[in-house]
């Protein structure tokens, strides 16, 4: 009886671990610099204080990117403000944390990025439903001046006709 009482939640948390996830912070600037292949989600290592100050939603992933260093992946330059009240046991803002992925994918990541043009980016960090920080990291290869602008140039054309049908639709 108890074992089917836990099946049956955990298949609810995996029909709406989607729709639960909080976001954290969005690195919007890698959607407009790279273009984005694959996204894979890891988990990340962290300390107390900065889970606290991450549930504040001080962070930033501006100059953030993920680099392999002896068989494990980091991430490297996320900015995770001081959490105030830690004092004495407060963190390094800019310090490398720890991604904890599979082996298979840890495989397939290094694969993929030591291919010419390829970079690992961290895409979005968030709350999943069970309240565990996770980090979508995405394979990414990087965009030339004339992609950016006709990525631009269709983001502007799809906004002008989402406008056109919406005025349509008032009248």
């Amino acid at each position: 009886m108890a074992a089917n009482k836990k099946k049956k939640k955990k298949e609810a948390r995996a029909k709406g671990q989607e729709d639960q996830s909080r976001t954290i912070s969005e690195n919007r600037k890698a959607r407009h610099r790279f273009e984005v292949l694959e996204k894979i989600e890891c988990g990340v290592v962290l300390v107390g204080s900065e889970v606290k100050s991450l549930r504040e939603g001080k962070l930033s992933l501006d100059e953030a990117y993920v680099r392999f260093k002896a068989g494990e992946i980091w991430l490297v330059g996320a900015d995770i403000a001081e959490y105030r009240q830690a004092n004495v046991w407060n963190h390094a803002p800019k310090r490398a944390r720890k991604l904890l992925v599979h082996q298979r994918q840890l495989r397939k990541l290094k694969e993929k990025s030591q291919e010419k043009g390829f970079t690992l980016v961290p895409l979005r960090i968030y709350f999943n439903a069970r309240g565990r920080v996770k980090v979508m990291v995405g394979v990414c290869r990087g965009k030339k001046l004339y992609d950016k602008r006709a990525s631009q140039r269709e983001a502007d054309v799809k906004r002008d006709l989402d406008r056109a049908m919406r005025a349509r639709g008032a009248r």
